[in-house]
């Protein structure tokens, strides 16, 4: 083999490689929800600042409002799971301001209150 096509083909190679790992990258990123302690932190934080005027937003807490359910009785409900709380984050209602919530956020939200389940 040629000293040329082993430059050729050690940079297809490469190429290959990055394509692969980049695409990983992507998938991980936008694929899956996020979960975990971190996520968990990072929607009990946004529920505090975008949520709480209405919804009682710490485990086992009385709300404020009588048609606001609590944080702690939506994760409660035997209907609440990821899926069914991202077509929520997506669907409008009429007791609710009409919030546009990016994906990332809509997830970490839904780490939170799935984190409030059986406590």
């Amino acid at each position: 083999m040629s000293h040329s096509v082993r430059i050729y083909l050690g940079l297809a190679v490469l190429v290959a490689l990055s394509v692969l790992f980049l695409l990983s990258v992507v998938h991980t990123a936008a694929g899956a929800p996020r979960s975990g302690p971190r996520a968990i932190a990072e929607g009990h934080r946004l529920a505090q600042a975008w949520c709480e005027t209405c919804h009682a937003v710490e485990p086992h807490m009385a709300g404020f409002f009588d048609e606001a359910p609590s944080f702690q009785a939506i994760a409660d409900r035997s209907g609440t799971t990821a899926l069914s709380l991202k077509v929520f984050w997506r669907t409008s209602h009429r007791n609710m301001p009409n919030l546009v919530i990016p994906q990332e956020q809509a997830d970490v939200l839904s780490a939170y209150i799935l984190s409030l389940r059986d406590r």
